[in-house]
């Protein structure tokens, strides 16, 4: 039987097949400290074409726009939204373009590389200077005639993938792959990942709590958010009060903020030394925006030994960015608003 068999929203007519899954755990054993373990759960390898977290999400959510009878979709992220470029990505392979509503983020190497990427693949951008410039422009481009996917594709619809991955975790645990884990340390974005988590945990039995570490402003917001996400997940599941309350959800899910540093794209010196711990124990390569400073959250539950056996989700796509870049333009060659974007 699939791993997702017991979802309600699993079947064919509600999900277009984008990744590949199980994807693999693996222990970190160079980096467990004695009575305290680190495993990982490698969702960088959900396609190898564009992996990460993104994948589980949109399987639902362009299902939805398509079943819809859309032809385009609109979404909203920074200029190196890894959700935007997995969106443009995985909607060219069914058929739907895709808009964006960008706003500016602090530049790096990799997130010019997203943007161009994205913009080499089709995506029509709608560059705005602020977060509170959003609204207006996006409400034009849904009236214009594009299905709407909120950023990070966190709706109900789009966390219940990772509802599913919940559910694949703990057919993993119960197979051998590795043991139950005490905490689930994730990036916390736009929430809907860390809320498919804890509901798909509670929706297996598994104890496993999730920590989300903190990547945006303001965390309250996120914190609301989150919660909400993970009761209307776990219900949509199946659970019932008292296992999908309010009360279930904040024991299962909480927000590490010690880890956001100036704020949203910003690197820190914890999150660059965890960059560096990850590559030389695992091989794996983090982006300073949202897997550095989760990772680190990782390493000091492990360090503190708060529990005994901690699972780090990486989040972030492995596949290799040159051939998303071979029709991209150069950065010199952008619109004057895109590179704008770039602070």
């Amino acid at each position: 039987m699939p791993y997702d068999a017991a979802l309600p929203v699993s079947s064919e007519s509600e999900r277009t097949r984008l990744g590949r899954f199980p994807t693999p755990v693996e222990h970190v054993g160079a980096l467990d400290r004695p009575g305290s373990e680190l495993w990982v759960k490698r969702d960088d390898l959900t396609h190898g074409g564009y992996g990460g977290n993104k994948v589980r999400k949109l399987e639902y959510v362009l299902a939805a726009a398509r079943a819809k009878g859309f032809e385009r979709v609109v979404t909203v992220g920074a200029a190196g939204s890894h959700h935007v470029l997995a969106t443009t990505y995985f909607a060219n392979q069914i058929g739907l373009r895709v808009e964006a509503v960008l706003v500016p983020q602090p530049r790096t190497t990799h997130v010019v590389e997203v943007l161009r990427a994205g913009v080499g693949l089709g995506l029509r951008c709608f560059p705005v200077t602020s977060w509170g410039a959003v609204p207006f422009v996006l409400a034009q481009r849904v009236a214009a005639g594009a299905a709407y996917i909120p950023v990070g594709g966190s709706s109900v619809l789009g966390s219940m993938g990772y509802v599913g991955a919940g559910l694949e975790l703990a057919a993993q645990v119960r197979q051998g792959d590795l043991p139950e884990p005490d905490v689930c340390v994730v990036a916390l974005g736009s929430g809907g990942t860390a809320a498919g988590l804890a509901a798909g945990f509670a929706a297996a039995g598994l104890a496993t709590r999730v920590v989300g570490v903190c990547v945006s402003v303001p965390p309250w917001a996120l914190r609301l958010l989150s919660l909400w996400l993970a009761r209307a997940c776990a219900r949509r599941a199946g659970l019932r009060s008292p296992e999908a309350s309010f009360g279930a959800m904040r024991r299962r899910l909480a927000i590490d903020t010690r880890f956001l540093g100036r704020g949203y794209g910003y690197s820190t010196s914890d999150g660059d030394a965890a960059a560096a711990d990850a590559r030389a124990a695992a091989g794996l390569v983090l982006d300073p925006t949202y897997t550095a400073k989760a990772f680190a959250a990782a390493l000091w539950q492990v360090r503190s030994r708060r529990s005994r056996r901690v699972l780090y989700w990486h989040t972030l796509s492995s596949a290799p960015m040159e051939p998303l870049l071979e029709d991209a333009p150069s950065l010199d060659s952008l619109e004057p608003r895109l590179r704008r974007l770039l602070l």
